[in-house]
């Protein structure tokens, strides 16, 4: 299998998700720059985090006019996988491929911690590996990771199994005192209704070696893996 990492100008988190995947865990990758639009030959998109253009106007609303794009809307189509991490989250839920939007911390600082997240989901590609209400050591780093959505889609994520993440304490306490950027209902990654587009906002291509502190966000990878073998 090959994964597919997007590079837009201005992302920065690309080297880290091809050494993750390559380099640690051994699964082949290829950088893929912005101008391209043939995605034929990728099991796995992943859109790394960074800021893209600069974060311009606001985040993802030029990398929205990539020409990648269109390619990128028929590859999520065609029920392929595509992940974004921080960044490449906020460019999804931009071009709307997922709902709702990132907003400005609650703290209005920039934040870069290890956070505990909470698996709220598994029937799914990105998190088959893991158990619900399995916690996850992943760090967080960034501006803008305020999740929000109305409240009809928020209900819609909620009956749909759609939230894959939530913040948390180490016991799985999801009280907002473990929310690191306001979120709501202390969401950290969400589904698209097919399940096979993953936004989220921690860095799980940060802890995949024990010397980080965690390898927990090897789950993510490898569950992509075993997901994309089961169903060649």
């Amino acid at each position: 299998m090959v994964f597919g990492i997007i590079v837009f100008p201005g992302t920065w988190s690309d080297t880290d998700c091809f050494y993750a995947i390559q380099d640690v865990l051994g699964f082949r990758a290829e950088y893929v720059w912005h101008e391209e639009t043939d995605l034929s030959r990728f099991d796995c998109l992943i859109l790394p985090g960074g800021f893209s253009y600069g974060d311009y106007l606001r985040t993802g609303s030029i990398a929205k006019l990539s020409p990648i794009i269109a390619s990128l809307d028929s590859y999520i189509n065609s029920g392929k996988l595509v992940i974004g991490i921080c960044n490449g989250f906020q460019i999804l839920c931009e071009c709307g491929f997922l709902p709702g939007v990132l907003l400005k911390n609650d703290c209005l600082e920039y934040r870069c911690v290890q956070t505990n997240l909470k698996v709220a989901s598994n029937d799914h590609a990105f998190s088959n590996l893991c158990n619900i209400d399995e916690i996850l050591d992943i760090p967080i780093s960034h501006g803008e990771g305020n999740y929000y959505a109305d409240q009809e889609t928020i209900s819609n994520l909620e009956a749909n199994n759609q939230i894959a993440f939530r913040y948390s304490s180490p016991g799985g306490d999801t009280s907002a005192e473990y929310n690191p950027n306001g979120s709501i209902n202390n969401i950290a990654g969400i589904l698209n209704a097919s399940k096979n587009v993953l936004g989220m906002m921690p860095h799980p291509e940060r802890c995949c070696e024990s010397i980080l502190g965690s390898e927990d966000g090897s789950l993510i990878f490898k569950s992509i893996s075993k997901w994309i073998n089961k169903n060649i």
